[in-house]
């Protein structure tokens, strides 16, 4: 982990925030950071990158949805994730996956696992929904609001 961290710092140091192996660094260290489940540190670090991939790379570049996903996947995975932290994991990679689709294709692998985390997220959003109660007071109103119509 020492390794990633000082890879990431050290090509920052040379080439530059904007770089883009800087940026792919960023990228593999939160992936690390959020494979030991230091989640806080993960998405601090991608928080601060991925306007700056966004901005050098443009929005539909590979790395730029790859830090986007990981994001997202940081954000679902974490067992303290918020509902607000489950819903911004759904709408990212729900964007991610629209935008891999458009540029690789539907079969392209890239998509494929995309696909995959978005609905392993909206299932996370689902059963927290659920364990929380949201869910059935949801459905709740909209009977109600059908029953007044």
């Amino acid at each position: 982990m020492h390794m990633r961290e000082d890879l990431y710092s050290r090509t920052s140091d040379i080439w530059g925030e904007e770089d883009r192996e800087t940026l792919l660094e960023a990228n593999n260290y939160a992936m690390s950071l959020g494979d030991l489940r230091r989640f806080e540190e993960a998405k601090a670090l991608l928080r601060k990158s991925m306007p700056v991939a966004r901005r050098v790379l443009g929005q539909d570049d590979h790395l730029t949805l790859r830090m986007r996903w990981t994001y997202a996947e940081v954000l679902y995975t974490d067992d303290g994730a918020t509902l607000d932290d489950l819903r911004e994991a759904v709408a990212t990679l729900e964007d991610v996956e629209r935008t891999a689709r458009r540029v690789f294709g539907g079969a392209h692998p890239a998509t494929l696992q995309i696909e995959k985390g978005f609905r392993d997220a909206r299932g996370a959003l689902r059963a927290r929904e659920a364990s929380s109660g949201v869910a059935t007071r949801t459905r709740a109103a909209r009977a109600r609001r059908s029953e007044e119509e």
